[in-house]
């Protein structure tokens, strides 16, 4: 049994590691986004960390990644040129592969 035992702790183990990864990803990818975002506010510096911070934290309103597009998109609402959602959503999925590739390779 105990072999049953270490192998279902194996598997617990990886899946809080697979989750752990995840999550660093797409808060990585979320922060990404919102220096790009703030950037594009005219925010630098503190300013920029501040508002990246506040995109990551959108991030837990609700499953999948509408609340941090939606976010963004209505933060960005008003700048010329106008951002729209699928913009925010292909520079997001760009982000967050990168992420993927930073957080994987250390």
């Amino acid at each position: 049994m105990s072999t049953f035992n270490d192998r279902e702790s194996a598997f617990e183990n990886k899946f809080v590691h697979d989750a752990d990864i995840e999550f660093k990803i797409a808060a990585r990818a979320n922060k990404l986004l919102g220096l790009w975002a703030a950037e594009l506010l005219g925010k630098s510096g503190e300013d920029a960390d501040k508002y990246a911070v506040e995109v990551i934290i959108s991030d837990f309103e609700e499953a999948g990644h509408e609340d941090v597009i939606r976010k963004v998109h209505k933060d960005l609402n008003g700048i010329t040129p106008t951002v729209s959602k699928a913009a925010i959503g292909s520079k997001l999925a760009a982000y967050a592969s990168q992420a993927a590739q930073e957080i994987t390779q250390g």
